[in-house]
């Protein structure tokens, strides 16, 4: 029901409410007492007054958190370690700067997924899969610090952080196609019969992010602003007929260590042009795994 159907109403000789849907004063009137609202004063009995009241009590809330975000300065520290939500304060603009390396891998398919398994089927799978890539995220030194939906989000620091979070990705790779797939479809055969590949694409891009807090008490979380996580979450989102799983930036390629970048001599990762974001880059693609 829309409040402004019921509160924009004009008295007339007869004493009835003007609105294009007066089907609804029965139901308003089980309610409460109709109440009318003269040239914007209000005139009314209990339950409309105390709606009335909370929408004004609302309003003034939301304009006084905004005016307080936006009016104050923000108190930025340099970062050592990957912050947790508590080391950030909700309430004031407090902020972490991070040099750091982020990874997002996102699970292919999960349209197809959604679509045409049950929901049972599907939960299994992303569970599954994001577990796995949430533990490799974690051995390889990283910090997992969003999820969202079918996709996890983790932050590497320290000097080895882009050659750790490629290895992180090509071990997904290794393990979505060799330990993910095979398990669920001893479980799950009609996923195998139907066609389903139990896969994640991973895009990785470095440098300073902003880490700060948002949300409100007791729903609150962390959010990275700046633009590695943004190219990141972007590269993550790259799809390709050809069986290319880990998308990095040319920054991240160029500090990756020798064995992250060459197997037996060759180089595991082609170069490639593409737009990210609205943004023509280079960026690194590769389809090798690495075993875990």
């Amino acid at each position: 029901m829309s409040f402004s159907s019921i509160v924009l109403f004009k008295p007339t000789s007869s004493s009835k409410a003007l609105t294009e849907q007066d089907a609804l004063i029965p139901e308003l009137a089980a309610m409460g007492e109709i109440f009318c609202c003269q040239w914007g004063l209000l005139r009314s009995m209990p339950v409309w007054a105390q709606v009335w009241e909370g929408l004004m009590a609302l309003g003034d809330d939301l304009r006084s958190d905004v005016d307080k975000l936006v009016g104050t300065p923000w108190t930025t520290r340099n970062g050592y370690v990957v912050p947790a939500t508590d080391d950030v304060k909700l309430y004031s603009n407090d902020a972490v700067k991070l040099d750091a390396v982020y990874l997002y891998a996102d699970l292919l398919g999960s349209t197809k997924l959604a679509r045409e398994f049950r929901p049972e089927t599907a939960g299994k799978v992303i569970r599954a899969s994001l577990r796995t890539a949430s533990t490799i995220i974690k051995r390889r030194g990283g910090e997992i610090r969003s999820y969202d939906g079918d996709r996890v989000m983790g932050i590497f620091i320290g000097g080895s952080k882009n050659s750790n979070a490629a290895k992180a990705a090509l071990q997904i790779n290794y393990a979505m196609q060799k330990i993910v797939q095979p398990g669920l479809y001893s479980k799950l055969p009609h996923l195998e019969r139907d066609g389903f590949e139990a896969r994640m694409c991973v895009g990785i891009a470095s440098g300073e992010a902003f880490i700060a807090r948002a949300g409100v008490r007791d729903s609150s979380d962390l959010v990275s602003i700046g633009r590695a996580p943004n190219v990141a979450a972007k590269l993550s989102d790259i799809r390709e007929t050809v069986q290319y799983r880990t998308y990095i930036t040319a920054a991240v390629y160029k500090l990756l260590s020798e064995e992250t970048k060459l197997s037996k001599g060759k180089n595991m990762w082609e170069a490639r042009g593409a737009d990210v974001g609205g943004e023509h880059m280079t960026i690194y693609r590769s389809n090798y795994w690495w075993s875990v």
